[in-house]
């Protein structure tokens, strides 16, 4: 693939760019944004070339569309005509949250192969979850080629759009929650006599190690939990705390209100 564009380098789609640089090399990558000295910077600090929307929409074999959900249609508009004037194959990638790939079809004003992702914010540091469809046109290599660019960023995994949006409110929310648990955590240990920082640290190992076995063990989460529980002990107390206040359905009902609001979004 000749040439990949990002149309926005936000904290996601910036994200993914640099995901994309490290894989194909820095010389395929044209990033455009709202303006051309935020692209410059950007693209400075990649080795890549800062371009206008149009020459992305114009030039890029795979394009990038890390614009907001509400923002998307003006994009599109401004870009269809250089859209409908190529004769060559391209495929939009949109990372919009509640937009269906129709709806991105749609708003480019034709027929294209278009592929929806869902990532979330660890990408940037290769410990992301990024989930992906695609439209009717889209093809086994575009995906094949989708997930040759983002390989770096984590998990990369294919899924109904059907459940795309749920996905979105368990990986692509999630770290917001597991930060405002690690914050808690922290605040907890300061409470108790820690320093911020190593409370901070403390907090922030605790969590990435209980995930990483969840993984590694492919046990149930609850039964790495009672492993931890004592009779009468420390830990209980603490997960019986939880449940008084209500963590659990906290959980649950923030993930169901972001898929909600994803729904609301579209």
């Amino acid at each position: 693939m000749d040439k990949i564009g990002f149309i926005g380098v936000g904290n996601m789609g910036g994200a993914l760019a640099q995901v994309a640089a490290k894989a194909v090399g820095p010389e395929h990558l044209l990033v455009s944004s709202r303006t051309l000295e935020k692209a410059q910077v950007f693209a400075a600090g990649l080795g890549a070339a800062a371009v206008s929307n149009a020459e992305v929409a114009a030039q890029a074999e795979m394009i990038f569309l890390g614009v907001k959900p509400q923002k998307m249609a003006g994009v599109l508009e401004e870009l269809k005509p250089i859209l409908a004037a190529r004769q060559d194959r391209f495929v939009l990638v949109s990372m919009a949250a509640g937009l269906t790939t129709g709806q991105i079809s749609a708003m480019a004003g034709g027929s294209y192969p278009v592929l929806r992702i869902m990532p979330n914010t660890p990408a940037k540091i290769g410990k992301g979850v990024i989930v992906y469809c695609g439209n009717g046109a889209a093809t086994r290599e575009d995906f094949s080629a989708l997930e040759a660019v983002l390989q770096g960023s984590g998990l990369v995994a294919p899924t109904p759009e059907a459940l795309i949006d749920a996905v979105s409110a368990v990986s692509g929310c999630g770290p917001a929650f597991v930060c405002v648990f690690i914050e808690a955590l922290a605040d907890a240990g300061v409470a108790c006599g820690l320093s911020r920082a190593e409370a901070l640290r403390y907090a922030a190992q605790t969590v990435c190690g209980a995930a990483e076995m969840v993984l590694a063990t492919g046990k149930h989460p609850g039964a790495l939990k009672d492993e931890v529980c004592s009779p009468a002990g420390s830990t209980i107390a603490g997960v019986m705390a939880l449940e008084k206040g209500g963590f659990r359905a906290a959980a649950e009902d923030a993930v169901v209100s972001a898929y909600r609001r994803t729904k609301e979004l579209g």
